[in-house]
């Protein structure tokens, strides 16, 4: 089969792998019909490039329709339309059954310190083949496949794979209630979303923070206030003056680890990257240093005892962060992967309703066939095109 592979920094190639196969019992063999580029594989490219093997299989927002399934799969069968969820979980460990699918104790990576195994997303997460290619090994798919109706456009249901949730989880977690203010860092997908889901929940203002104009237009489109921080030296003292000199109540950080404006932590990711990855790989896991500006953003706006959800993905080690604000502020902060499976009861019915209160089918603005991948990584991290979403076809 025809794959997305890595062999390098910015070396992605669309080449011949073997196809999957059934291997346990509760297996299933998926054929890939959409699969997204998302911000975190982007990472991939640059700083967490030292942890994947060359000729690894990249991509973990896939659907498709399912071709095989071994015999503990009971719940999905050949024919059925499925969206698989980036992380891999059991859904009857301890850490499951409390909700924690992405600290599954099935699947966790104790070699590595890390936890649930994600597909296509680099050796310390399980170094499991992902999902832009013509087919997909799904892992524990006698829990982890979303079985969805077959008479939709496929980007209607696709981001349940991971950005919707991953989304809802961060709003959810910054205790937004029915009235809050919600400023989100960053509008790229998640932060999009995010925007979106905050109103819908019941938010009283939104404010999204970014730069490129395509993205600050999307979300005005859906009624989503924004603050171009591109020509503001201070962001945080803009926040507080927009929101009564006391700043938002919730805070939604969906950048990550490459934020703009930390010159020093970009100068830390280029160095490493030059390094061989035999040097690099235990120099980032132990001194890895992020890019801290929207973090450090968020920290200092959102208002005294407010909370501050971090869904932007950070790999450091030794980040310094501002203890005595945080303390002082009284803040609350929430963190961590996404739990994919327990949040899709919440969000089914909102993706199904006929109104699309979400926006899901408007998010994708790029098409391309999985021949073009390496294209499509390279538009989505220029931002070139007025690129926000690309979604693959095998």
């Amino acid at each position: 089969m025809r794959a997305l592979t890595f062999h390098g920094k910015r070396d992605l190639r669309v080449e011949d792998v073997p196809d999957p196969r059934i291997e346990q019992p509760n297996d299933a063999i998926v054929k890939v019909t959409s699969s997204a580029i998302c911000g975190s594989d982007l990472h991939l490219m640059e700083v967490l490039g030292p942890f994947i093997g060359r000729g690894a299989v990249l991509g973990h927002e896939p659907m498709g329709i399912v071709e095989e399934v071994g015999p503990e799969v009971t719940h999905i069968r050949p024919g059925d339309r499925v969206v698989v969820p980036f992380n891999i979980s059991c859904g009857h460990c301890w850490m499951c059954t409390r909700g924690l699918m992405a600290q599954c104790e099935t699947t966790q990576n104790r070699a590595t310190g890390k936890g649930a195994s994600l597909f296509g997303y680099t050796d310390l997460y399980g170094a499991v083949p992902g999902g832009q290619a013509e087919h997909l090994r799904v892992p524990q798919a006698q829990f982890g496949p979303i079985p969805v109706p077959s008479d939709e456009p496929d980007e209607r249901f696709l981001f349940l794979s991971d950005i919707i949730p991953t989304a809802w989880q961060a709003v959810v977690w910054a205790d937004v209630q029915p009235g809050s203010t919600v400023a989100v860092f960053g509008l790229g997908p998640v932060g999009q979303f995010a925007t979106r889901i905050a109103k819908h929940l019941g938010a009283s203002r939104v404010i999204g923070i970014d730069r490129v104009p395509e993205r600050l237009a999307m979300a005005q489109r859906h009624g989503i206030e924004t603050l171009d921080d591109s020509g503001v030296d201070d962001v945080p003292a803009a926040l507080l003056e927009l929101v009564d000199g006391r700043g938002p109540d919730c805070v939604v950080e969906a950048v990550g680890m490459e934020a703009h404006g930390s010159p020093f932590g970009k100068l830390a990711h280029g160095i490493v990257g030059m390094l061989p990855d035999a040097v690099a790989a235990p120099l980032a896991d132990r001194m890895a240093l992020d890019r801290l500006g929207a973090l450090h953003s968020s920290i200092k706006c959102v208002r005294r005892g407010g909370t501050v959800s971090v869904s932007g993905v950070y790999g450091g080690e030794i980040d310094p962060m501002p203890m005595m604000e945080m303390f002082d502020r009284g803040i609350t902060m929430r963190f961590g992967q996404c739990h994919v499976k327990r949040w899709i009861d919440d969000i089914m019915p909102v993706v199904l309703d006929d109104a699309d209160p979400l926006g899901t089918l408007d998010l994708t603005t790029h098409h391309l066939p999985l021949e073009q991948a390496p294209h499509g990584y390279d538009l989505f991290q220029e931002k070139q095109d007025g690129c926000i979403k690309v979604v693959l076809k095998p």
